[in-house]
């Protein structure tokens, strides 16, 4: 039997999850990410309903047993440290989640190396073309300027060096900001690189200018755009940021 996304009558879980790894192969999964992808809350067997989301927060959780999803599918998973006991807000989460018999799956690493992932899925935002991967992420010529950028991740982006105009531009989605992998991208042609949650350290010896913007706008659109192509949800939590002066 062949899974068909826009049945109405649904279809079993393991034929979702045997297209989701087709997608995400768990093999190209970093090692760190041993045990915390594929099917980490195991629920109904049945799948009628699927939403995708980025984190597994309350709030998303709450808006998935609205919809009465079957399945949620997340980029990062809820649990990444081993659990030796259960309270507080994990007790909470996880027991609306028992509750509803919602299925959790997650792609996480696997999804950012996967052809079609997280990082084509950014580079295609931005219009990125003749590309060339990395060991994580990808180099693609650039027409966008920085403020276009902006308008298109809509969210704040830090310039770190001096920036005219970029050519040739390498994306790690994520917490990207690794020094060995701005040094790949500078070999591959890049003139300036984007990704999250940059380090004071990797700044300083950056042979790159640096384009910080938001570990959620970097990644949400992979999750967004696995949603729209299969007739799914995404769940929104955008979150909410405060600057003061």
């Amino acid at each position: 039997m062949t899974y068909d996304p826009h049945s109405k009558s649904g279809t079993s879980r393991q034929e979702i999850l045997d297209l989701l790894a087709g997608l995400a192969p768990p093999e190209l999964a970093e090692s760190f990410d041993s045990g915390r992808i594929g099917l980490i809350i195991e629920g109904k067997e049945h799948i009628t309903k699927i939403s995708t989301c980025l984190d597994v927060t309350p709030a998303v959780v709450r808006k998935a047993i609205e919809n009465r999803s079957d399945l949620l599918i997340a980029h990062h998973t809820p649990i990444w440290a081993p659990l030796t006991s259960i309270g507080g807000d994990d007790a909470r989460l996880f027991s609306m989640i028992l509750q509803s018999e919602m299925n959790v799956y997650v792609m996480h690493t696997n999804w950012d190396h996967a052809p079609g992932g997280v990082n084509d899925i950014l580079a295609d935002l931005l219009g990125l073309t003749e590309r060339e991967n990395m060991s994580l992420g990808l180099v693609g010529t650039c027409v966008r300027t920085v403020e276009e950028m902006v308008r298109i991740l809509k969210a704040p982006l830090r310039i770190w060096g001096n920036v005219e105009k970029v050519q040739r531009l390498a994306i790690a989605a994520g917490s990207g900001f690794d020094s060995a992998l701005i040094r790949e991208a500078q070999s591959l042609g890049a003139d300036a690189f984007l990704s999250a949650e940059l380090r004071h350290s990797v700044y300083r010896s950056s042979p790159l200018p640096l384009l910080e913007s938001t570990h959620y706008a970097l990644e949400s659109p992979a999750m967004r755009v696995l949603a729209e192509k299969h007739g799914w949800e995404y769940i929104d939590d955008l979150p909410v940021l405060h600057s003061l002066s």
